[in-house]
């Protein structure tokens, strides 16, 4: 069987990760191209093409490479295939893990993760070399799947963000509070948000909340009492539709 081919536009985090990734699996990834290489004369042999720039910048590589035979496909998850034009073959590719550095983005692509894909069929070699699992998201659901990622990676970051300050502030370590997390992470494999929900907005603790409010820094305030409704809601879910 021919060793599939692959050209990766956009050096950075995660074209490094994906280039790592496939090439650790037998692919022939050829060297990643930048912003100062031509790509208006890619080699006609490719497989795929994978644009990994900016989202601003997945329209304008599209436009600039030459007619090919290979799946030209991106790795945004909000951006549609409309940009792919005038590529017969195009799809998209969103990893849903987090690539902070190349190293730890080639070694996430490779532990059975999901994938939103869309667009040619054949992007789903490339889900299944990696040992990944797929669904299919369609241009119109690509933002509200997209928030949907960003709430479950980058809000939870900001989240964990405001405990290391507060943590600091007590001057004691911040790792117990990761395990806490973690461990409440895990158990909602198995259990459904309003089981696993507990403290005192899940006991209607109004005593508790008030000293929780007194406690913290007024800047840390606004955070706590955002998440604070949200969890009195899924505690008590009648109640969001009689404050509407």
């Amino acid at each position: 069987m021919k060793t599939p081919t692959v050209r990766i536009i956009g050096p950075g985090r995660a074209g490094l990760s994906f280039a790592s990734a496939l090439r650790s699996i037998g692919w022939d990834v050829r060297t990643p191209l930048g912003k100062k290489d031509d790509i208006s004369n890619i080699e006609s042999d490719l497989d795929f093409i994978l644009i990994t720039t900016p989202d601003h910048e997945i329209r304008s590589v599209a436009e600039n490479l030459n007619e090919t035979k290979a799946t030209v496909a991106h790795v945004s998850g909000v951006t549609g295939l409309s940009s792919l034009l005038p590529h017969h073959k195009r799809a998209s590719l969103h990893p849903l893990v987090s690539m902070p550095t190349p190293e730890i983005g080639k070694e996430r692509l490779l532990e059975n993760s999901w994938f939103a894909i869309d667009g040619d069929p054949t992007i789903e070699l490339i889900v299944d070399a990696l040992g990944g699992q797929r669904f299919y998201i369609t241009d119109e659901l690509r933002p509200l799947y997209h928030a949907t990622a960003c709430i479950a990676s980058n809000h939870l970051v900001v989240l964990m963000a405001q405990v290391a300050r507060l943590s600091n502030e007590l001057n004691i370590p911040f790792d117990p509070f990761l395990k806490l997390s973690a461990s409440t992470l895990e158990g909602l494999s198995e259990l459904q948000p309003d089981q696993a929900l507990t403290g005192p907005a899940a006991r209607g603790d109004e005593d508790t909340i008030k000293t929780h409010l007194e406690s913290l820094p007024q800047a840390e305030r606004y955070l706590y009492e955002c998440l604070l409704q949200a969890a009195k809601d899924i505690a008590n879910p009648s109640t969001i539709n009689e404050s509407e």
